[in-house]
Order: structure tokens, then C-alpha cells, then sequence
């Protein structure tokens, strides 16, 4: 059955009184299975492996047995011409697990989806989506492994994918919910973009309450009469970017700011904040954050062979302390057109966490001091079936330093290279950096 067909379908179930106006609109079902077999070298903290304990009481390397789902997907979008020009646009995009058996999952839309007017003017949209500073990474030259998998070049780019269970994670190019975008048309090659977007819902109820009396602050759990709960209400993140890409070299850089965007509702003892209230919340305890991020890459194809690099800069304020701290990334790339298919390597390399901040704070993988850093390096090839099935296979190590506590950017490894932020520990290192092989199957549709 042609999947313009079965897109309207879907769509008059989900909508059954607007199933006229859908039959209108150009409308297509697509999707995309994406899975693949890994074996995973790591050393996992005893809680997450107990059976596999050294003795010296923590536990030593496993190797991991998997498959994986690497951002399957199905999503319905279309668009209507309204005239002049312009056409109204739509996509609800899903995730599914196919390794797992999961499906759409409680709510529909839970990747790229949003409704928007397009038209030589460029393109404005509203709704849940990457933003601008994603759209670097295709320049560096990761599409053959797609980003999606442990061969993902955003482990340590971006600061993306892993944040354990310390603070909101610190991404620089994931999903903002609440958005507003807007995409320039391309004027002689060069695009930009630019996207307003908040927090979840506006605050962050997951940090529970406190309890404030007279301008001072009681430990949480403790009765006063008044529970306020923490309301980020100026949370925000602005995320732009200018690209170039016209014949052989393309460039772009990207720059994106989270205000008040990362919670924090602890007042440690002692620290420079105990007693300061915060002004977006009206709450002691919660602190007005503020991080960046810039990232400039260029690539130049040769024809058979394309070479690439990137440069990054992640600023981000300490909740604890005071001061802020900086965390410099670079790194290099070449796609080779070898045989039938791709070969893809990279390497790239995170520095130290530096700056104004006692040491060792920590958000998402970042974390200011000494030996904080890691190098990651990466080689896969990929072979394509035909123009919608894709055959690939690769190998990735993320090698830590000995305070470093980065993981897979996608699909990490529980219990590995985790850190206490604020603390100097040996937890991962080059005895517990995570690395690993896969093969794998992509098929578009």
C-alpha cells in the first residue's frame, strides 16, 4: 500500500473529524529501524555489577553482551500549499524500541514535532525539536554512523547524552520543549537559525520544596506553616547558528545560552550561597545559573576523501562555590569513499575543566580540575544495501583520565566513570574507560 495512503489512514484514526482536510494535505508515513549488536568492555561500579568484584572491592572489567535501539523511529509530516508561496507544515515524530519490544510509548510525538509556515522567506515552526546548535555535527562529518550509537561523536562534543543522576545535564543540542524557531532561506549558500525555547514546564517540581519564614531558610521536610515550591518562571535557552555549504567546504558555527535553565536547590553549608535568594525563584537555595556554549566546525571534500574539524567551548556556573568553569574540546575527521561504502574516523580530544570554581564541580561529564579530561577515538565502516538500507560496523573507546567521567554519548553504560561532583576520585581512568565494537542494520522507509 503506498505510505501516502497509510499515513492518511493513521492520521484519520488519530483524528477521525478531520479526516477530510487531511486527504488534502500531502501527507507521508516514514520511519526508520536502527539496530545493532554490541559487545562493551567496561568496568561498572558494584552496585551495578555485584557479582563482579575484585579484591579490592570494587568490581572489575565486563564485558557486555547487546542489542540496541539506536533513535528508532516512526513519524507522520506533510505540508499545504496555502498560496503565494506558503504552505503550513507538520510532523509528530515518535520513538519506538525495537530491541525491547516498546512501542510509541504513553504519548505520541516524543521526538521532532511541531506545526509551522514555511515559504521563501525561510521557515517559522512551533514546538519540540533540536535546536540550532545540533546542526553543526553533519559538518564534522558524523552522518555515515548516523550519531545514534556508541560511535555517536557527541560523547564528548557537547557534553551531551549522559548527566547520571547529579544535575540537569548540561546538553548544548538537544530538545527544547516550548520552542519557537526560525530557518533563513539559503541565500548563496549561507543559512541561519535561530530558536527561543524553556524549560519543560516552566519549573522544575522534582526538586521537592522549602520551607522559608522570615527570610530565612528551614531544611526541607521541616513543618513552618509555608511550602514554596521551586518555580524556574525566567528558565530559558536561546540557541543560533550561521552555516556555510557550497561546493567542496562548508563551516558553521553555533552558539547557545541556558539562563536559569539547569536546577539546583542545594545551599551547602558553609558555601557563598547559604542565605542568598534567588530572584527568578523567590527561594533561597536555588541558585540563577547560567551556561554556554560555542562551537565552530569546517569540513573541505576532496571528492573521495572529506576531512573535517571542530572546536568547542562549554562555560558553565558552579552551583556550589561560586565562580564558573570552561571546558575546551577539539577534534578531527575523515570520511573515506573506500570500496562500496564509507570509512569514518575520528578523534577527538576534551580538556581539563578550568576557571573560577572549586575544583571538581561537576555538570553532566564537565568537571573543573585536574586530569578531568578525556580523548575519544573512533573507526566504522559503512556499506550501503541499497538507497534505504545500510549495513555498518565500528569500534569506539572513550578513554577518561583519572578524574574524567565520560561515557557513550548514546546508549552509556550504567555504573561506569560515574564522579561525585566535588569530589577528587579515581572512580574511572584508563582501567575503567568504556569502549566496544558493534555491527548493525538501518533501514529507511
Amino acid at each position: 500500500m503506498n505510505k501516502k495512503l497509510v499515513a492518511v489512514a493513521v492520521a484519520g484514526l488519530l483524528a477521525a473529524p478531520l479526516a477530510a482536510q487531511a486527504q488534502t494535505a500531502n501527507v507521508t508515513l516514514y520511519g526508520r529501524l536502527n539496530l545493532d549488536m554490541e559487545v562493551i568492555n567496561a568496568k561498572q561500579d558494584t552496585t551495578q555489577n555485584p557479582g563482579n568484584t575484585g579484591t579490592d572491592g570494587n568490581a572489575t572489567k565486563a564485558n557486555i553482551f547487546r542489542v540496541m535501539s539506536n533513535s528508532s523511529r516512526l513519524g507522520v509530516r506533510g505540508s499545504e500549499a496555502l498560496g503565494g508561496g506558503l504552505s503550513a507544515i507538520f510532523q509528530i515524530e515518535s520513538a519506538v524500541g525495537p530491541a525491547t519490544g516498546g512501542g510509541l510509548g504513553a504519548t505520541l510525538g516524543t521526538r521532532e514535532t511541531f506545526v509551522g509556515l514555511q515559504g521563501g522567506w525561510g521557515t517559522f515552526k512551533m514546538g519540540y525539536f533540536l535546536t540550532p546548535y545540533d546542526d553543526i555535527h553533519p559538518i564534522f562529518g558524523n552522518v555515515p554512523t548516523l550519531a545514534t550509537s556508541i560511535l555517536g561523536t557527541q560523547a564528548l562534543w557537547s557534553n551531551t547524552g549522559w548527566s547520571s543522576n547529579y544535575q540537569y545535564g548540561g546538553a548544548f543540542d538537544d530538545r527544547a520543549a516550548n520552542s519557537i524557531r526560525y530557518d533563513s532561506p539559503n541565500i548563496g549558500g549561507f543559512t541561519g537559525s535561530v530558536q527561543i525555547g524553556s524549560a519543560v514546564s516552566g519549573g522544575d517540581p522534582t526538586n521537592g520544596s522549602q520551607c522559608i519564614t522570615n527570610g530565612g531558610i528551614v531544611a526541607t521536610g521541616t513543618p513552618c506553616g509555608t511550602t514554596v515550591a521551586q518555580q524556574r518562571r525566567h528558565a530559558y535557552l536561546v540557541s543560533l547558528n550561521g552555516l556555510y555549504n557550497n561546493g567542496p567546504f562548508s563551516a558553521g558555527i553555533a552558539y547557545e545560552i541556558h539562563n536559569n535553565f539547569r536546577p539546583n536547590s542545594t545551599a551547602v553549608a558553609g558555601t557563598a550561597f547559604v542565605g542568598q535568594l534567588n530572584p527568578d525563584t523567590n527561594r533561597i537555595g536555588a541558585l540563577r545559573l547560567q551556561d554556554e556554549g560555542l562551537s565552530i566546525a569546517a569540513s573541505w571534500n576532496f571528492g573521495v576523501v572529506k576531512v573535517g574539524g571542530v572546536f568547542e567551548q562549554l562555560k558553565y556556573d558552579a552551583a556550589v562555590g561560586g565562580g564558573d568553569f570552561k571546558r575546551n574540546f577539539w577534534g578531527a575527521s575523515l570520511t573515506w569513499n573506500l570500496g562500496p561504502g564509507q570509512l569514518y574516523a575520528m578523534y577527538g580530544n576534551a580538556g581539563n575543566g578550568t576557571g573560577s570554581a572549586l575544583d571538581y564541580q561537576q555538570v553532566g561529564a564537565v568537571r573543573k580540575g585536574s586530569n578531568t579530561g578525556a580523548q575519544q577515538w573512533e573507526v566504522s565502516y559503512t556499506y550501503a544495501l541499497s538507497k534505504r538500507t545500510l549495513l555498518q560496523a565500528g569500534y569506539v573507546q572513550i578513554a577518561n583520565r583519572s578524574n574524567g567521567a565520560y561515557n557513550f554519548g548514546v546508549n552509556a553504560i550504567s555504573g561506569t566513570c560515574l564522579q561525585t561532583s566535588g569530589v577528587a576520585e579515581a572512580a574511572c581512568g584508563s582501567s575503567a574507560k568504556p569502549q566496544g565494537i558493534m555491527t548493525g542494520i538501518v533501514h529507511f522507509f
